[in-house]
């Protein structure tokens, strides 16, 4: 798997030296678990990064706690794919989210609107926002287009919490987080212990002091922290069991058909091609089996069955800037160097 980790580790504090982000940690492993990983940089310049450094981990939220989720529901019989929204969900019957399904939602095809702006379209009040969201109209027919959006996410966090009547937290606590282990993965804000432990994000325009263990997302912030979008805080260990467990899925509370299910294409003729929330790494052929989710925050985690193969690099990129660029080309280094073409 891993040819030449030196090479690896000098990519990863490359991102340090051109300053694309303060410090990283990363890991690689197969079905056994980590098999090599490294630190590098430090947390703000000076503060050194740690291997139990925890994330805000953004959107890979996404995939850890709403996407596991679903499948320990579709593993249940309880939330079949491509059944109208409106035929399980009261709530969305009589208004457009209802013809959608949870495929469409899965593989960012559902139509929905593409950006968040939950505050200016409805304003600060959690259940106020909830009710929006879900009355919304669409911004395009469901099935026509791929089009990556917050949205599908926070609309089925409030699936999964109306199908179970538990919120999103504590559903994922307890019937994934702490099945595989996984004791430090959480939503924000967290306890003060956890804060000092922090990687800082970017700088809060309202302290002038750069956000750490709070969400940087604001949507997240916005629904107190806990919400499908964004909003989860974990560590590269914890990350490793997640991941570990994905190429273990038949002992995983969300099953192997899940993960079969969601690495691999869903979208038929529709560019970008998807699977279930994930997608092929860039600059990869869907047939080289190599999946991807990343988080806005500087984190990113690999997948490939086929291979039997997982990496996952942690960064806080946006301690520095947003410029997306650099951090990209980081990331493509790091891939081709772990996972066979």
């Amino acid at each position: 798997m891993i040819h030449d980790i030196e090479a690896v580790q000098g990519i990863v504090q490359e991102g340090v030296a051109r300053r694309t982000y303060p410090g990283a940690v990363w890991a690689a492993g197969d079905r056994t678990g980590p098999l090599t990983g490294g630190v590098c940089g430090t947390l703000d310049g000076t503060e050194p990064m740690l291997a139990g450094t925890v994330f805000d981990i953004a959107s890979l939220t996404k995939v850890t706690a709403v996407w596991t989720v679903l499948g320990c529901l579709w593993k249940a019989g309880r939330l079949p794919l491509d059944d109208s929204l409106g035929t399980l969900w009261t709530e969305v019957a009589d208004y457009p989210l209802g013809q959608v399904t949870a495929r469409q939602l899965l593989t960012h095809s559902a139509g929905v609107p593409l950006r968040a702006n939950l505050r200016n379209s409805y304003g600060t009040d959690g259940a106020a926002v909830r009710t929006g969201v879900l009355r919304e109209a669409l911004h395009r027919p469901p099935g026509e287009a791929v089009e990556y959006t917050d949205r599908a996410a926070l609309v089925l966090g409030y699936l999964a919490e109306y199908l179970t009547g538990t919120t999103l937290d504590q559903l994922a606590s307890q019937t994934v987080w702490k099945p595989l282990g996984m004791t430090e993965t959480r939503f924000s804000p967290v306890p003060p212990d956890m804060v000092r432990r922090c990687a800082p994000t970017e700088v809060d325009e309202t302290t002038g002091q750069p956000l750490r263990g709070t969400a940087h997302d604001f949507s997240a912030r916005l629904l107190g922290g806990v919400c499908g979008i964004a909003g989860l805080f974990s560590t590269l260990d914890d990350i490793a069991l997640f991941a570990t467990a994905l190429l273990n899925a038949d002992d995983a509370p969300f099953g192997a058909q899940w993960v079969r299910e969601s690495l691999s294409i869903q979208t038929g003729d529709l560019t970008p091609p998807r699977g279930l929330f994930w997608h092929p790494a860039p600059d990869t052929d869907p047939a080289d089996d190599v999946w991807v989710h990343y988080g806005f925050t500087g984190t990113g985690l690999w997948i490939s069955p086929e291979q039997g193969t997982w990496a996952a690099l942690f960064t806080n990129k946006l301690y520095y800037s947003r410029d997306r660029e650099p951090l990209t080309k980081v990331r493509g280094d790091f891939r081709a160097a772990l996972f066979t073409p």
